[in-house]
């Protein structure tokens, strides 16, 4: 039997436009429409909110850990169903586990565990692979002794992405445009990163199926007067998307404004690039056997580097409204719909179009969340 309900009571956001005076029905998994309040349809359970905004559940495609667990520590689907709830209370409703470079064994075991999630619906869409085909120059936190080229061994764990929602951010400068083809044929989005790459090698790669750039302005080579670099490229290639972390402390409130300005806020996405302190109370873990500390707000290592972020896509949402102040509309779209379109899921995903997924979360005024739902079942936190 078909369970029908109606949310009303509270603003919505639809992935494009905020409405007022209206429900929001569903039945079952999916979206069905929105429809005045006061014109609910026959069948449907009423469910009256006290004010607030629904809004698509969010999608964070860069997060390496969260309630305590690092994927690289432990890639397992344990881990990654954790940090899929850990996120829950953030408003999260769908994730991209994501596994650095490491070992090819480590790589293997996250992909197939993203496999066994993502066949149900646990909040796993599929699975970023961040490296190891990068520059040594542009490591970051990244170990440089798991950095290295494509082997043609490599193609028998890349080959096993296909058909699975999948990132793999790498330097275009060192992998060739027949691979990068290659990758983009199996379904993969791929995305330039930790990478010292000229204007023109990003260019080249786009032509054969580079699509992103991840973390837009870290670990890539920076826009000057002579050579517009990988950061050039993103905000000039039009046609390509690019995650950011807006937290105040991977870039500056000016340069998101200027990408934003350059690209426009539907090629942009949001991401946390969280690691295992989210939704937790630890306050340091270790990545490759070397302690991070949060400090300030900032996780670091003993060099003082940056290693990922302590942010939840929620924070990245707040920072962008209460310190850059965009527009609502725009905030809220690159933090659900525009991440499901750059994965080419947006038929599913970060809208309340019919036949989307119900995957709603209602925030409060005080920019909590109150309530989540996942595919129309309310999820406990």
């Amino acid at each position: 039997m078909t369970t029908k309900t109606a949310l009303l009571g509270a603003r919505i956001f639809d992935g494009f436009s905020i409405h007022e005076q209206s429900a929001l029905l569903f039945a079952d998994e999916h979206i069905v429409a929105l429809t005045p309040a006061d014109r609910i349809p026959v069948g449907y359970d009423p469910i009256k909110l006290a004010g607030g905004l629904l809004a698509p559940g969010f999608i964070d495609l860069q997060i390496n850990g969260g309630g305590g667990l690092l994927l690289n520590n432990a890639p397992s689907a344990q881990t990654m169903l954790t940090m899929a709830q850990s996120q829950v209370p953030f408003g999260v409703t769908r994730i991209l586990p994501t596994v650095i470079s490491d070992a090819v064994s480590v790589t293997e075991q996250a992909i197939a565990a993203a496999k066994t999630c993502a066949h149900n619906d646990t909040g796993v869409l599929g699975i970023h692979i961040e490296g190891p085909f990068f520059s040594q120059q542009k490591a970051g936190v990244h170990r440089s002794d798991q950095i290295r080229s494509i082997a043609r061994s490599d193609w028998a764990w890349l080959e096993t992405l296909a058909g699975l929602p999948a990132i793999l951010t790498l330097a275009p400068e060192q992998v060739s445009s027949a691979a990068i083809a290659r990758l983009a044929a199996l379904g993969v989005r791929v995305c330039a990163g930790h990478s010292n790459a000229t204007l023109a090698d990003v260019v080249q790669a786009h032509k054969h199926g580079l699509s992103g750039f991840t973390h837009l302005y870290n670990a890539m080579s920076q826009l000057t007067g002579r050579e517009p670099g990988v950061v050039g490229a993103a905000l000039t290639l039009t046609e390509t998307w690019a995650g950011l972390i807006a937290d105040g402390i991977h870039v500056h409130p000016s340069s998101i404004q200027a990408a934003l300005n350059s690209k426009g806020f539907e090629r942009i996405f949001l991401v946390s690039d969280a690691m295992a302190t989210i939704g937790s109370p630890l306050t340091h873990f270790e990545l490759y056997g070397e302690r991070i500390d949060l400090r300030d707000g900032q996780l670091i290592n003993a060099q003082g580097r940056l290693a990922g972020s302590a942010i939840s896509l929620l924070d990245a949402v707040k920072y962008c409204l209460q310190t850059l102040g965009l527009p609502l509309h725009q905030t809220l779209a690159m933090a659900s719909r525009i991440p499901a379109e750059y994965m080419q899921l947006g038929d599913r995903y970060g809208s309340f179009q019919a036949g989307r997924r119900a995957d709603i979360c209602l925030i409060n005024d005080a920019w909590g969340i109150d309530r989540v739902w996942r595919s129309g079942q309310p999820i406990h936190f």
